[in-house]
């Protein structure tokens, strides 16, 4: 992908679908792109939702199936719109915008990344997929299954912080344990349940256009201040 993206794409259809999708802007990005970085995660983390949907893992594997696709088209979105800095949505605009910016470790962008997918996007794909499949967010098992996800992402975030911290650079480089106490503040899990609250607000308040459009504009305002501090380089 050059830098300023890749042409538009169709909305993916299927989980493979969207992990083709995440390796061929994968493969597209020139090294050090911080957008990559984010992809990298988020590829893993989809092969490992694919590997647990035919497994038996979900209670529910068609919403959880639903939701993964709804989930990576509003990824696939901003990444579209790289080229176009204002059409990029608002939560996705600091690492769009940075993404080529020196000083600022991979860690960093990958976080960002997670931030603006977690804390923007996954809300409006829990409640576009309830109401796709005629359901809400309260129904079922929706709510153990989406907590289950939790593993497979907590997994892969210990992974990317590890490999951070595990840095022989780390102990004696001031730059680095400033930028390993800025990501430290930063939790996936916490985001996640937020993620979720924010999620049956906005199933509640779906039928107002106005009170829904303020909460979403406040929604992307914050989500992308937070990814701001994530990516300040230190």
């Amino acid at each position: 992908m050059s830098a300023g993206g890749p042409v538009t794409n169709a909305p993916v259809t299927s989980v493979q679908e969207a992990i083709a999708r995440m390796e061929a802007i994968g493969a597209s990005l020139p090294a050090g792109d911080g957008l990559g970085c984010f992809n990298r995660m988020y590829l893993e983390v989809t092969q490992q939702v694919e590997s647990s949907l035919g497994a038996g893992f979900f209670a529910d594997p068609a919403f959880m199936t639903q939701l993964d696709v709804t989930f990576a088209n509003l990824y696939f979105t901003a990444v579209d719109a790289a080229g176009n800095p204002a059409a990029v949505p608002l939560a996705w605009r600091p690492l769009i915008e940075q993404r080529a910016q020196p000083g600022i470790e991979p860690i960093q962008f990958a976080l960002a990344g997670m931030n603006a997918h977690i804390n923007h996007d996954l809300p409006l794909a829990v409640t576009a997929t309830c109401t796709a499949l005629a359901t809400s967010p309260s129904a079922g098992t929706h709510q153990a299954d989406y907590q289950k996800v939790d593993q497979l992402l907590d997994a892969a975030e210990q992974s990317v912080r590890q490999s951070f911290e595990s840095a022989p650079e780390l102990a004696v480089d001031r730059h680095l344990q400033a930028v390993n106490n800025l990501v430290g503040s930063w939790s996936i899990n916490s985001a996640r349940d937020l993620a979720w609250n924010n999620s049956l607000l906005l199933w509640e308040i779906r039928g107002d256009p106005f009170v829904s459009g303020l909460f979403g504009d406040s929604l992307a305002a914050s989500t992308a201040a937070a990814s701001r501090m994530l990516l300040i380089a230190v």
